[in-house]
């Protein structure tokens, strides 16, 4: 089953899932020699035409663990392309990783190597619905969250299997002792995965050849921002409620002018202003009906990046989605940074209800917002609290839907609620209110009551 086993969720603290420690690192492991097979150990996956690359690394059995007698898979210490973001997948979507993932890497242009950092490996529930078109593609891989390491031209990387245990945030240092596995029960297929999501934002568009269906979609964002804008502006609640039913081609009622309940729209940076290929992902859109539901979550990508780097981290998360993992386009439909700046995500419009792949069993009538960072044992910052009300407060607002509330959508399937099961949830709710999942991390967890509170003082409640 792709769920994720209940007696390894809630394993936050990585510390407790470290791999035995390395010996120090040495001249020759800060600059190691490239081998043999340089040439052939990475394939890349982007045209060279297209800013950002990813390579791909098929790991290998290292050595044997004496205390556990599981062999230890991954790669020697190696010189490689330039990447800034990193993730492991493998060829069946349907299997877990039970190991722990533990991976250093090598500054670019100071040649200095990090501490050992974690890889959160229960990835799966940020994706489709269970037997979905999506879900079921030709080319979808599992895959653990992807880990942002910053510039990096060298990597070393160790999976231990372990069976039945998860694995924590992706930035503990210390290690611990290993636990017992055989790495049999690893899934077949392991590679590493490093993106370079590009230097910067492309000066326009990039699209191809656009379907009617698709450029009638784009529309909508034509619509909320004038031609050649990287930025959707800010809008006051008369000004939203007016342009969205101009939109819908309805006059609003006396009920709508007088309680409207719909936020005023926020500054949205689009995906033209984050510099996306559009030539990645597939070209045609998917909607849902009423957004009925919003689920918050975490990339679990680690904390360690400057708010200016954020169009970078969103261009990895992106590549990283659909070219290592085989999804149409980025999964979450919105994204907010730790300076509370929101992210267009998912193509298709950000007033239409897109159907994004953030909370496997409940992409249907919900939208999915990302906060980036991994907020586990970390605080999120007030301005990305603020920001998950601002958009909930809009987005779901247009549907009619009060922070405040609870609502009943049906799920798809997972490992918490059965298929076709009707499920009362709030209508801002974390990922592991619908899957049982550590995401949205337990700090960021605590703060959606703020958030449903604010939101629905912004729609005027």
């Amino acid at each position: 089953m792709r769920g994720i086993l209940a007696s390894s969720i809630g394993v936050t603290c990585a510390a407790a899932l470290a791999l035995p420690l390395a010996p120090p690192a040495t001249a020759a492991d800060a600059r190691p020699a490239p081998t043999a097979e340089a040439a052939t150990r990475a394939a890349v996956t982007a045209r060279p035409d297209v800013p950002g690359s990813t390579q791909s690394l098929p790991l290998r059995p290292l050595t044997r663990d004496r205390a556990s007698g599981a062999d230890v898979l991954g790669l020697a210490p190696r010189a490689v392309r330039p990447f800034s973001l990193l993730g492991v997948v493998w060829d069946d979507p349907a299997a877990e990783l039970h190991g722990r993932v533990q991976v250093r890497t090598r500054e670019a242009g100071t040649g200095a190597w990090s501490d050992w950092r974690y890889v959160e490996t229960h990835y799966a529930d940020h994706g489709a619905d269970p037997g979905s078109a999506e879900g079921t593609a030709d080319g979808v891989r599992g895959a653990t969250a992807p880990l942002w390491v910053g510039e990096s031209d060298g990597v070393e990387i160790r999976v231990l299997p372990e069976p039945g245990e998860g694995v924590g945030e992706g930035e503990v240092t210390g290690v611990d002792e290993p636990g017992a596995g055989d790495h049999s029960v690893l899934p077949p297929g392991l590679r590493l995965e490093l993106v370079d999501p590009g230097d910067e934002a492309l000066e326009g568009p990039r699209t191809g050849v656009m379907s009617a269906e698709a450029t009638a979609a784009s529309a909508a964002n034509s619509a909320l921002a004038p031609l050649g804008t990287l930025e959707i502006p800010e809008l006051d609640g008369e000004q939203t409620r007016q342009e969205y039913l101009t939109l819908r081609g309805t006059e609003p009622t006396e009920q709508q002018r007088a309680k409207p309940y719909i936020g005023p729209r926020p500054a949205i940076v689009t995906r033209r202003g984050w510099g996306a290929d559009e030539s990645l992902r597939e070209k045609r859109f998917v909607y849902t009906g009423k957004v009925k539901a919003a689920f918050v979550h975490h990339t679990a990508s680690g904390n360690n990046y400057k708010c200016s780097q954020a169009p970078s981290l969103i261009r990895g998360f992106y590549r990283y989605h659909v070219r290592s993992l085989g999804w149409r386009d980025i999964g979450y439909n919105f994204l907010v940074d730790k300076c509370g700046r929101i992210y267009e995500g998912r193509a298709g419009g950000v007033a239409k209800p897109v159907k994004g792949a953030h909370t496997m069993g409940f992409n249907t009538d919900t939208t999915g917002i990302a906060v980036i960072g991994s907020y586990g044992s970390k605080k999120p910052s007030s301005s990305a609290v603020k920001a998950v009300a601002r958009i909930t407060a809009w987005k779901l607002g247009l549907h009619g839907m009060n922070p405040r509330a609870k609502t009943y959508l049906k799920s798809a399937g997972g490992n918490l609620y059965r298929k076709g099961k009707k499920v009362r949830l709030n209508v801002i709710s974390g990922h592991r209110d619908g899957f049982n999942t550590s995401c949205p991390g337990g700090k960021l967890y605590k703060k959606l009551g703020t958030a449903r509170s604010k939101a629905a003082r912004y729609q005027g409640r």
